[in-house]
This record gives C-alpha cells, structure tokens and sequence, in this order.
C-alpha cells in the first residue's frame, strides 16, 4: 500500500520523543490527515484514526467489528503471526463461544458491586507491597514492587491460579504483545504452553473445585441451561490472565509517574481524597501510552467518517489515545486536570467489545492510589521525568521501571 506519491506509509506505532508526552504527529493527524494510511511491524497497511468522533464511532458501529480481524485478508500487527493474533486458538475458542454469550457469562463477575466487595483485599495487598517498599528503602522501584505484583495476586485469586506461576505468565505476556523480538514459532510455541498449562488447570479445578471463578463457571450455564465448553473454559483463563495484569500494571505505573511529575497535584490529591475517583479517570484519558497500541476494527463496507472514507476490508486502528488530546472534544485536552468531570474516555473502549475488566481495572487504580496517599504522602520521583524509559517494542508501552523516594 502507498499513498499517490507512491511511497510507503509511516510505520506504526509512532513513537514519542518524552516517556510521558505524547506524540507530536498526532496533531498534525488530527487537523491535516485524521484517516492516515500506516504500515504495521508486520509490514501490512492499516489506517489510523486520531479524532475523538471517528474513534467512536468505528467502536461502535457494527460495520466495523472485531470478529472481521480474523479474515485472511485482515492486517497482521506482527510478521510472528501466523494468521493474525485474531485468529489464534484463544480468539477462536472464545469467537466458538459467541460473544454475546460468552459477555453475560463472564461479564457477571465483574460487576462494579462484586469488584467493590473485594476492595478492601486490594488494599491489603498493596499496604503489604508498601511494606517491603518500606522495608527496601529509597529509592525503590515502583514497577516491580507494587505496580506488577498487585494486578498479578488480583487476577490470580480471582480465577484461583497459583500466584508463584507469575513468572511464567510474564514470559507468555512479553511473547504475546512485543511485536518484533519473537519469531512465528516461539509466538506457536508460547501459545500452545499457555494453552496446556490452563487446560491442566482446569482439569484439576473440575477435580477439586475451589472458589474462584473458573470453578465457578465450570458450574454456571447460560439462560438456556448450556455451560461453558473445555476450551472456553480454557481460553477464558488465559485470556483473563493476560488482559488481568499487564495493562493494570502499565496503567498504575503510568497514573503513578504522571501525578508525581508536577508536585501540585500529588499535593491537591492528599489534600482531598474525594479527588481520588476523578484523578483516576483523568489519568486514563491523559496518559498517551495506556492504550497501547490501539483497539482494531475492519471495515465490510465503506464507510465515511467526519475525517475521510475507509474502504471496505481495510483494518483500521483506533488510538483512543490520541483522541484524548481532540480539542473538538475536550476542553484543555493537553491538561491533566484531576477534578475533570465530566470524562467521557474511550480508555475501555465501546461498544459491545468494550473492555468487560474495566470495573476491576478501576477499582484497582483507586485502591492502589488510596493506599500510596495515606501511607507515603511524601512520595516523589527519584529521578528526572526525562530519565523515565517506556518497553519499547510492546503492543503496551508500560514504564520499565519508575523509582521512587518518600
């Protein structure tokens, strides 16, 4: 694909000179080229959408869905692929399902209410990752004490996974979403280790069942009476797992870095914690890497955007991050005001492909940042912004490390 000059377009994604600003290209998309044309790692063509109206509305109208990523001739983010990351067995499994379906079933676990319920034990573990901080002594990294660990306990007791595994699902993690270390085979490879190491995991649940969800929904049925089948069961596992850590784990390093960066808002948070809840919102919006790479949709038929025209089977890239930053849509977008309300983000996306963790996601945020306030107010940055370095590489792009002294 080139453009009518007959060149290549930019390769995506694009990178960002300062760990915690975004882009500059973003803007000049937004007002000069919102439907850009882009080249992924793999070396296929997609489209990037940047304005905050075309990234909503392609995550929401059925004409651009998520289930078309699995066509042949969908985009590939990575050469590693074999058939697109929308057609690995997981994809598959859960796609056998039926999304709706699959949706009401996991989606009652992670109400808003049971995620509440289990708040306090969030708290817990994070004033014990505080504790060993402390026990550390500055400067001490964030990343690996705190921000890595506490969505890994979350999610591994929530599904009852035996938290010592936490290396292996870092490995299987990294394999899935860098996008240019792992060959073809090491990506198969990894997939079909995870796949057997849940698939064992289920078995020995439907032997001994415990309280946690996968034994649960051994259990449960739909409202037609039909449970969930084995390689549901085993896909909705791994899918949890990985969706259950790596982004909470990006996104409380990255809250973290961008509240201690300017000191007056760390000290209007522990000064009002009712801001908390906002604060947390408003990071999400700001932050210019939680949303990774972008959420993908593609086209079955042409569609005219306020932006441009997308052509029928083109893959398009929606960066909810960069329509965070449309002045169409926000006041002072390029501010991180922790009272801003209302905040209607797109950080979950929308849509029936919304995220259906985003409940748990929030709730760890705010549990994570209550406990860092009243237990250490005086926590800073221990080094320059500027030294601050992102995982380069990664479908993700979290902090590899943020030290920190109090």
């Amino acid at each position: 694909m080139s453009d009518a000059r007959g060149t290549r377009p930019p390769d995506y994604p694009i990178s960002a000179p300062e760990p915690l600003e975004p882009p500059a290209e973003w803007a000049r998309l937004r007002q000069g080229c919102p439907v850009a044309p882009v080249t992924f790692p793999s070396g296929d063509p997609a489209v990037l959408l940047t304005r905050y109206e075309d990234v909503k509305t392609a995550l929401t109208d059925p004409r651009l869905s998520r289930e078309g990523l699995a066509r042949p001739d969908a985009a590939r983010i990575t050469a590693g692929e074999a058939e697109g990351i929308f057609s690995s067995p997981m994809a598959k499994a859960l796609n056998d399902e039926g999304h709706a379906r699959w949706r009401r079933m996991i989606g009652r676990w992670f109400t808003a209410k049971r995620m509440s319920a289990l708040k306090p034990r969030m708290e817990e573990m994070a004033d014990r990752l505080v504790d060993g901080m402390v026990e550390h002594g500055a400067p001490a990294d964030l990343v690996s004490m705190l921000a890595f660990p506490l969505p890994v306990y979350v999610i591994c007791t929530m599904l009852g996974v035996p938290e010592s595994d936490r290396d292996r699902f870092k490995a299987w993690s990294d394999t899935f979403l860098n996008m240019t270390k792992y060959t073809r085979e090491e990506t198969e490879a990894a997939h079909r280790d995870f796949a057997a190491y849940m698939s064992d995991l289920v078995a020995r649940k439907r032997e001994a069942p415990g309280d946690d969800l996968l034994s649960r929904l051994m259990d449960g049925a739909d409202t037609e009476g039909r449970p969930m089948s084995e390689a549901g069961l085993v896909a909705t596992g791994q899918a949890l797992l990985l969706a259950g850590h790596e982004t909470t784990a990006g996104f409380i390093s990255m809250m973290a870095a961008h509240l201690l960066a300017e000191r007056d808002r760390w000290e209007r948070l522990s000064a009002d914690r009712s801001l908390i809840r906002p604060a947390v919102e408003e990071v999400l919006r700001y932050d210019p890497n939680g949303s990774g790479f972008g959420m993908l949709r593609y086209a079955h038929e042409d569609i005219e955007l306020s932006g441009g025209r997308v052509e029928r089977g083109t893959t398009v890239v929606c960066s909810m991050a960069a329509a965070h930053r449309d002045e169409r849509a926000w006041d002072a977008p390029d501010v991180l005001d922790i009272g801003r309300s209302p905040n209607p983000h797109l950080a979950f996306g929308a849509g029936p492909h919304s995220c259906l963790g985003q409940p748990l996601a929030r709730t760890e945020l705010q549990a994570v940042l209550g406990v860092l306030l009243r237990r250490l107010p005086g926590l800073r940055l221990a080094v320059d912004v500027g030294e601050l370095r992102r995982q380069e590489g990664m479908l993700t792009t979290p902090l590899r490390e943020l030290p920190v002294a109090w």
